[in-house]
């Protein structure tokens, strides 16, 4: 361990996968070549027909089974496992540079009065132009949508980390469902005194499979989310009490 590591938190990085092998094995690869590796690379294989869950343990990974489907059920899974003081959440298919670690971790120990830091993803497979306009497009339009609903930045699972005691202490407020957008509940469960920091400079590359399938079920499941979050807090009941907590 070198003196960047023992000066940074214990960082655990849980990836949920169910049949993605293929991609897996590039994030894995991203994460050997990280400038601040990993203490502990969490792998829950979402009863993957695949080889995903050899392929991490080949690679050295932790591999943790859930056989409830859906990634809300497997995040969580790996997330209560997690024995480092701060969770990175990354997907499958998520490819970051070789600083991304550091960058997030030195972000949250920057800003040590928030919960959690995240950062925007960059479609890769595409033509430059096109991907750009689209990036832009899908983060400025999820960032504003959302931030709207929480009266906060939300937190991105493409790109995300956030502190274990944190995690800790709403883990079981989760609304856990395969209809259900994890990072989005998980979102949700920032309250009024917690911050977050939506950093625009620490981005990853993210597939963009979302954009050419599965778009409407993406859609629902966020409709869902919302929904059974505004059954406990409405928008405005937010604001107000995150207005007051300041």
């Amino acid at each position: 361990m070198n003196q960047q590591q023992r000066d940074s938190p214990r960082c655990s990085v849980v990836v949920p996968v169910r049949n993605d092998a293929v991609h897996l094995r590039r994030f894995l690869d991203a994460l050997d070549q990280q400038s601040r590796t990993p203490d502990e690379v969490i792998v829950v294989d979402n009863a993957s027909c695949d080889d995903s869950a050899r392929l991490a343990r080949d690679r050295g990974a932790r591999v943790l089974q859930e056989s409830r489907i859906g990634i809300p059920f497997a995040a969580a899974t790996g997330y209560n496992a997690a024995t480092g003081r701060v969770i990175v959440r990354a997907d499958a298919d998520t490819l970051p540079g070789a600083d991304w670690l550091d960058k997030l971790l030195a972000h949250l120990d920057r800003h040590d009065d928030a919960v959690a830091v995240s950062g925007p993803g960059h479609f890769y497979g595409m033509p430059n132009l096109i991907s750009s306009v689209a990036s832009f497009l899908y983060n400025g339009g999820y960032v504003c949508a959302t931030g709207l609903a929480l009266g906060h930045p939300p937190l991105f699972g493409t790109n995300l980390a956030f502190r274990t005691s944190w995690w800790n202490q709403v883990r079981c407020d989760l609304h856990l469902g395969p209809d259900v957008h994890d990072d989005l509940d998980l979102s949700f469960r920032v309250r009024p005194q917690d911050r977050v920091v939506f950093a625009p400079a620490i981005w990853v590359g993210m597939s963009a499979r979302p954009l050419r399938a599965g778009t409407s079920v993406r859609l629902r499941r966020g409709i869902e989310t919302v929904r059974v979050n505004w059954r406990d807090e409405r928008p405005w009941e937010r604001w107000a009490a995150r207005r007051r907590s300041t």
